[in-house]
C-alpha cells in the first residue's frame, strides 16, 4: 500500500504535457449553398466577418495545433442569417468536421486552414 501511495505522489510531481496552440490571424473557410449548388472560398481575418448569400460568417479565433504534432486547425466561428438568427456558434475542427457540424438545411461551412 505504501508503494502505491509513493507512486501516486511521485506521479503528481511529473509535469503534464500541455496542449500548445499557435494563434493565427486568418481563417480560410469554404461555404456551400446547398440549394443553388454554389461554393465560395472565404478568407476572413480573425475578429471580422464576411457575407455569402444570406449568411454572415464571423471568425472569433483561429489556431493551429502544436507544430510537433500532426497538423490540425481550429476556428471559433459564428454564423448568422440575414434576419439575425444565429445558426452556429462553436469551434470547427478541420480534421474532424463532423464533430460539431453546421446544422442547417441551406448551408454547409467547413474550415480549410488557419494562416
Amino acid at each position: 500500500m505504501k508503494k502505491l501511495l509513493v507512486f501516486f505522489v511521485l506521479l503528481s510531481w511529473v509535469p503534464m504535457a500541455a496542449n500548445a496552440f499557435v494563434n493565427k490571424t486568418i481563417a480560410k473557410l469554404t461555404v456551400l449553398d446547398k440549394a443553388a449548388g454554389k461554393t465560395k472560398n472565404m478568407v476572413i481575418p480573425v475578429g471580422q466577418s464576411a457575407v455569402f448569400e444570406r449568411i454572415s460568417v464571423m471568425v472569433r479565433d483561429c489556431k493551429q495545433s502544436d507544430p510537433f504534432k500532426p497538423e490540425n486547425f481550429y476556428a471559433f466561428v459564428e454564423i448568422t442569417k440575414s434576419d439575425g438568427t444565429k445558426i452556429f456558434s462553436n469551434w470547427m475542427d478541420r480534421n474532424n468536421p463532423g464533430r460539431d457540424p453546421v446544422q442547417n438545411p441551406d448551408y454547409d461551412v467547413w474550415l480549410v486552414r488557419c494562416e
